[in-house]
């Protein structure tokens, strides 16, 4: 008898025991889900907010001009440009041509200016000299991150996460590529054109 009572409770432990396992993995598929449920949300929140900026018209919003008022003050705008990511502005800052990108709401991406390659840190443009010497040197344009908006940034039709960034067009024979590279000089590849 005491060996059946014994079996019986042993049953019931190793029966216990399985469902709190599996009660376990439930909960962590469970957290998995809604982690992949909330990316996928928040792509076709994403995805939505391209499509509604498709579908208005063509003009940049009232909002991101009178924010574009506040960040820069009473600057002479050149022009303002709507594309599915970005109102875009661009405008003389401190004499420079400067583009200006304010988000779906209306907040500073961040700004891009015209560079020259010497502006470059002095590593990057050893590397690039180097690795890439029978290329030709295009465009530099240097990406100077909002740092109160985390969203990320698109050139050259990628997308990059937002931080201070250089980015060099090289050339060569029928290739375009662009470069990146961190203040810090770390260089890498980011694109190629066409």
């Amino acid at each position: 008898m005491k060996k059946i009572k014994m079996s019986a409770l042993a049953i019931i432990f190793a029966v216990s025991a399985a469902n709190a396992q599996s009660s376990d993995v439930a909960i962590r598929n469970d957290v998995k889900t809604d982690k992949q449920e909330e990316a996928t949300i928040k792509k076709e929140k994403r995805e939505e907010k391209k499509e509604l900026r498709k579908s208005e018209d063509n003009d940049v919003s009232y909002q991101s001009k009178q924010q574009f008022y506040s960040d820069f003050g009473n600057v002479p705008v050149q022009q303002w440009n709507r594309t599915s990511n970005f109102d875009e502005v661009t405008f003389l800052n401190d004499g420079q041509e400067t583009k200006a990108y304010y988000d779906t709401e209306s907040q500073l991406v961040g700004t891009t200016t015209h560079k020259s390659f010497d502006d470059l840190p002095a590593s990057a443009q050893k590397y690039i000299n180097n690795k890439y010497a029978d290329y030709a040197k295009g465009d530099v344009i240097f990406f100077d991150d909002n740092e109160n908006n985390d969203m990320d940034m698109v050139l050259y039709g990628s997308r990059f996460d937002d931080s201070d960034m250089y980015f060099v067009e090289l050339k060569k024979d029928n290739k375009d590529i662009i470069l990146m590279m961190q203040e810090n000089g770390n260089v890498s590849f980011f694109t190629q054109l066409g």
